[in-house]
C-alpha cells in the first residue's frame, strides 16, 4: 500500500480544496485507495472559466517564447520524474510499469513538440489579384476551450490536448477522467511548477455534470473530447448548438487482415500486441483480426498460445505482462462481451474464465474467440478490453469489404509481404490511419491523429494539424 493522496481543483493558479467524496482505487488492488477528490459542478467550473477568461489576453499576448520556455521545462521536469509518475499512473489506471513510464514519457515529448510549435505557427504571403495590394494570412488564438479526457491514457491525452491550445495562446479548463484524476492532477501542478501563469490552465474534478456544465458554457468557444460515441453525441449536439468548435475522437473496431503471404512469427507478435498489451484498452486496438484461409489455423493457434502465456498481475510487478481492467464495469464489459461471443457461435481459444489472484482487483483474463462472423456483436461493438475476435476469409478483397464494414473507422492494419496488396490497402480501407506490418496501436505524436466515419469528428489532434482547430485563421489586405 502507498499513502492516499488528497487531491485538489485548480482554479486560477490555486489548489481549491473542500470536501474530498471521490476515490480512485488502485484496480491491482482494490483495497488501495490511490486518492480523495472534490467533486466540481457547474459553480466550480464557472469559476474555471472566469479564470481562463481572465488570463487569456495577457498569455495570448505574450511572446511565444513564454509559452516555448513553460512547455518545454514542464516538459524536462515530468522527463525527470518519469518513473514517480509513471508508478502513479500504473497504480491508478492499471498499466504495466513499463507501459505507465513509457506513457509519461510520451507526455513529456508532447509537451516539448509543442514548445517547438509556437514558435512555428506560420502564414502565408499571397499575391492579390489587384496591382498594389498585399494579401497575408495568420494565424491567430481564439480563447478559453474545454478539454473532456478519458482514463485510458490520463496523462498523454490531457497532455497532447492542453498543449497545443496553450501553445498557440489559448486558455483552458478540463475535466480529467473519474478513476484516474490523480495522473491528470500531477501534469497540472508539473506545468504551474514550470512557471505556467495562473488561470492559463484550470482544472475540474467530477462527474458528468462537470463535462455537462464545460459543453454549455457560453465562454467556452470549443470543446475537445475523447471517450465514447453515445457522450461524444451529446457533446456534439451541445456545442454545436451555440456554434463552438468541436472535436470528438471516439474509439474504433479495428481490424488487422493477415493474409497468406505473412511472416507468421511477425503476424503474431503484431496481432498480440495491438490487442493485448495495456490490457486492449486503446481505441486504436486490433479487435478484429481478419485472418486468410491458408494461414488461418496456423496463426490461430500460434497466438491462442502467445493469449495464454500472457503474465495477468498487478501492474507494478515486474513480472507482469498485462494488468488490470481500469474499473469493475470495465472488466464487466469484458466478460459481457465474450458471453454474447459464445452465444453467437464464437469458439474461445485461451481465456475467457474468471481469475481470481492473490490481490482483489479487477482483472480479465485475455482472451482469443474464433470462428465469428463478421454481423455478431463482438465484431461491431467497441469492447475495450483485452478480448480479441478472428474472422476467416477466402481473399483480400473479402478481408477488406469486411474491414471496411463497421461503423468505426480509426485504425486498420495489414501484415503482407506483397507490395500491391499493401498499396491497395493503404488506398481504399476506410480509416483515419492505416499501418502496414505494424500493430494498429501505436502512434507518433507529432503526425496527425484521427478517424473516419463515427470514429472521429472535427479537425484531427496532434502534430501540425493540431493547429488547425486550436487557432482561426485571419487574412489581412493592404495596400501601399
Amino acid at each position: 500500500m502507498t499513502d492516499t493522496l488528497e487531491l485538489s481543483h485548480w482554479i486560477g493558479g490555486d489548489k481549491v480544496g473542500g470536501d474530498r467524496p471521490g476515490r480512485s482505487l488502485n484496480p491491482s488492488d482494490t483495497r488501495d485507495v490511490v486518492a480523495h477528490s472534490p467533486k466540481g459542478g457547474a459553480a466550480e467550473v464557472d469559476q474555471a472559466v472566469s479564470a481562463a477568461r481572465d488570463a487569456f489576453t495577457g498569455w495570448s499576448e505574450a511572446s511565444p517564447e513564454v509559452r516555448f520556455d513553460v512547455l518545454d521545462k514542464a516538459g524536462s521536469l515530468i522527463m525527470e520524474r518519469r518513473e514517480q509518475i509513471g508508478r502513479l499512473l500504473s497504480r491508478e489506471e492499471g498499466k504495466t510499469l513499463p507501459e505507465g513510464i513509457g506513457e509519461t514519457v510520451r507526455a513529456a515529448r508532447i509537451l516539448k513538440y509543442f514548445a517547438g510549435e509556437a514558435l512555428r505557427l506560420h502564414g502565408q504571403n499571397l499575391t492579390s489579384t489587384r496591382p498594389g495590394v498585399e494579401v497575408q494570412t495568420y494565424r491567430q488564438p481564439v480563447g478559453v476551450f474545454g478539454l473532456i479526457t478519458p482514463w485510458n491514457f490520463p496523462i498523454a491525452i490531457p497532455a497532447w490536448k492542453i498543449a497545443p491550445a496553450i501553445a498557440f495562446g489559448n486558455t483552458v479548463v478540463i475535466k480529467p477522467a473519474g478513476p484516474t484524476p490523480a495522473t491528470a492532477e500531477a501534469l497540472i501542478a508539473v506545468l504551474h511548477e514550470a512557471g505556467l501563469p495562473a488561470g492559463v490552465v484550470n482544472m475540474i474534478i467530477g462527474d458528468g455534470d462537470v463535462g455537462r456544465a464545460i459543453v454549455a458554457h457560453k465562454d467556452i468557444v470549443g470543446i475537445s473530447f475523447t471517450g465514447s460515441q453515445g457522450v461524444g453525441a451529446g457533446v456534439a449536439e451541445g456545442a454545436m448548438k451555440r456554434q463552438a468548435r468541436v472535436q470528438l475522437e471516439m474509439g474504433g473496431k479495428n481490424p488487422l487482415i493477415v493474409l497468406d503471404d505473412a511472416d507468421l512469427d511477425r503476424a503474431v507478435q503484431i496481432a498480440l500486441d495491438g490487442s493485448f498489451f495495456a490490457t486492449g484498452q486503446r481505441c486504436t486496438a486490433s479487435s478484429r483480426l481478419i485472418v486468410q484461409d491458408g494461414i488461418h489455423d496456423r496463426f490461430v493457434a500460434a497466438l491462442g498460445e502467445k493469449v495464454a502465456a500472457l503474465r495477468v498481475g498487478d501492474a507494478l510487478d515486474p513480472n507482469t505482462q498485462m494488468g488490470p481492467a481500469v474499473s469493475e464495469s470495465q472488466r464487466e464489459t469484458s466478460y459481457d462481451y465474450i458471453a454474447i461471443a459464445r452465444e453467437a457461435g464464437g469458439r474461445v481459444v485461451t481465456g475467457g474464465e474468471r481469475l481470481t489472484l492473490d490481490k482483489p482487483g479487477w482483472y480479465v483474463q485475455p482472451t482469443l474467440i474464433a470462428d465469428t462472423l463478421p454481423d455478431a456483436r463482438i465484431n461491431n461493438e467497441e469492447v475495450f478490453g483485452p478480448v480479441a475476435s478472428t474472422l476467416r476469409v477466402k481473399s483480400y478483397d473479402e478481408a477488406l469489404e469486411i474491414a471496411n464494414g463497421v461503423e468505426f473507422g480509426l485504425s486498420a492494419g495489414i501484415v503482407t509481404q506483397s507490395l500491391k496488396h499493401a498499396r491497395d490497402f493503404q488506398r481504399r480501407a476506410k480509416a483515419g490511419m492505416t499501418m502496414v506490418n505494424l500493430p494498429t496501436a501505436g502512434v507518433d505524436y507529432h503526425v496527425p491523429f484521427g478517424g473516419s466515419k463515427k470514429s472521429s469528428y472535427g479537425p484531427r489532434e496532434q502534430g501540425f494539424a493540431a493547429a488547425d482547430f486550436y487557432t482561426q485563421i485571419k487574412t489581412s489586405y493592404s495596400a501601399g
